[in-house]
C-alpha cells in the first residue's frame, strides 16, 4: 500500500516516510542497479532526504496514516536529534526509539520525538512534558512492539496489549485549525491545547490502522542487520528489502561480507 509522497526503494534501500510512506533511495552496487548496494549517488540521496521529507504535504503538514488527516510539524533532521523517522509509520518510529539505546529518557527527548514525528509543529508550546508523559509513551511503545512482533511471528496478539492500544486509539486526536503564517498563507496548526492523551491517541490510531490493513501487515519486516531489532514497512520494488537502512545496517553487512571474503582468500 503506497501513500502520497512515497517513492519506491530497491532492496536494501532506506525507507523514510512517517505517516506518509517511505522515501527510499535506489540502491545499487557500483556499476550495477537494483542489487541492494549503495554507491555515491545513494549516499547523496540520503543526505538530501534529511532536508526534504516526503511526508510533508504542500501545506507543510504531514500525512497521518492511511485514513488521511494531516498533522502539522516540521521535524528536526536526524543529524540534529540523533533520532530516525524512516520506519514507514509513526508507531514504528516510536518502537525504534528503544534501539540501539533508550531514545526517550526524559521530557526533552520526548519533545524532540514529537516534533520529529510530525505530531506537533515546532512552534507548538509544550509547557509540561513530564515523567508521566514519558512513562505513557514508553508504555504505548512496549504494547505496539508486542503486537508488531506477534504479527511478524505469525502468533496471536497479546490481548492485554491490544486492549490498551485500542483504548488509547479510541480517544480524540489533537485538534486542527487553519492559521496564517508569516507570509499570509494558511497552514495547519494544533489548537485547543496539547494533551498527552490526544498525542497518544494519534500514535495508537496509527498502529491500529497499520495492524488492521492486510496490505500493510504484509509489508512488515524485521531488519536482518546484525544485532539490529528495528522493524519497518518494506515498500521497495519487489518487496525484497533486507535492512532498516541501507546506509547503516546495509553498509555494515557489506563491509563484513568483504572482510570475510578477504580472509578466505588469504594473503595476496
Amino acid at each position: 500500500m503506497r501513500r502520497a509522497g512515497e517513492r519506491g526503494a530497491e532492496s536494501g534501500a532506506e525507507p523514510g516516510g512517517v505517516w506518509g510512506g517511505a522515501p527510499g533511495e535506489r540502491g545499487g552496487a557500483p556499476g550495477e542497479r537494483g542489487k541492494g548496494g549503495v554507491g555515491k549517488g545513494s549516499a547523496r540521496r540520503e543526505r538530501q532526504r534529511l532536508g526534504r521529507d516526503p511526508r510533508r504535504d504542500r501545506s507543510g503538514g504531514f500525512r497521518c496514516g492511511a485514513a488521511g488527516g494531516t498533522l502539522v510539524g516540521r521535524p528536526p533532521t536526524e543529524a540534529v536529534t540523533g533520532m530516525r523517522f524512516d520506519s514507514g509509520r509513526v508507531c514504528l518510529d516510536l518502537v525504534a526509539t528503544f534501539t540501539p539505546h533508550e531514545g526517550i529518557r526524559d521530557g526533552d527527548e520526548l519533545r524532540l520525538w514529537l516534533a520529529g514525528a510530525g505530531l506537533v509543529p515546532d512552534r507548538t508550546p509544550l509547557a509540561r512534558v513530564g515523567p508521566d508523559w514519558v512513562a505513557a509513551f514508553r508504555a504505548l511503545r512496549a504494547d505496539v512492539e508486542v503486537l508488531v512482533r506477534a504479527e511478524l511471528d505469525g502468533t496471536d496478539p497479546d490481548e492485554a496489549a491490544l486492549a490498551r492500544v485500542n483504548v488509547l486509539a479510541a480517544g480524540p486526536p489533537p485538534g486542527l485549525c487553519a492559521v496564517r503564517d508569516q507570509e499570509g498563507h494558511l497552514v495547519r496548526e494544533l489548537c485547543g491545547g496539547v494533551e498527552c492523551g490526544a498525542l497518544l491517541a494519534a500514535v495508537a490510531r496509527d498502529a491500529v490502522e497499520m495492524l488492521t490493513d492486510p496490505g500493510e501487515r504484509a509489508l512488515l519486516r524485521a531488519c536482518e542487520g546484525d544485532r539490529c531489532t528495528r522493524v519497518y514497512l518494506d515498500t521497495s520494488r519487489g518487496h525484497r528489502r533486507r535492512w532498516c537502512s541501507s546506509e547503516l545496517c546495509g553498509n555494515r553487512e557489506r563491509v563484513a561480507r568483504h572482510r570475510r571474503r578477504a580472509l578466505a582468500a588469504g594473503p595476496a
